[in-house]
């Protein structure tokens, strides 16, 4: 076994006992222990933390926005493909694994956040229907 490539994670709502464990090889070297890991493209934490993850899924998901946005700004484009392409391209890089997560109503709100502001991206702003001019709410 290589101990320069072995490395444990202790997964425990007791944070004493995650001082506790020292774990020994036979050959008396010890393994190193990781606060944090990603493991299929999550990024797992020891307070089992998602804020960390959901900050970077929402930036990759900018990042993939911003790779589509001539297409998603393409007049010709209609609503309804521009939608799909969110539903099929951006969506699936956000919320990959999130069957896994365990969300707080402050984390759901930032996974809202980052969809209304796509949405308002591809629809544009809110417009008054008697006037037809732009809300300002």
């Amino acid at each position: 076994m290589n101990a320069g490539k072995t490395k444990y994670r202790v997964m425990s709502g007791d944070q004493n006992a995650e001082r506790s464990h020292n774990i020994k090889t036979g050959n008396n070297s010890s393994l190193e222990k990781l606060e944090e890991f990603k493991y299929l493209g999550t990024t797992l934490t020891n307070q089992n933390s998602i804020q960390v993850e959901i900050k970077s899924r929402s930036n990759t998901g900018n990042a993939c926005y911003h790779s589509v946005q001539n297409l998603l700004s393409f007049s010709l484009l209609s609503r309804y493909l521009k939608v799909k392409i969110y539903r099929t391209i951006m969506l699936p890089v956000v919320l990959y694994g999130c069957e896994n997560w365990s969300l707080t109503l402050r984390e759901e709100r930032r996974l809202r956040v980052f969809e209304n502001r796509v949405l308002r991206r591809i629809f544009g702003p809110k417009r008054d229907e008697v006037t037809g001019m732009e809300k300002t709410t």
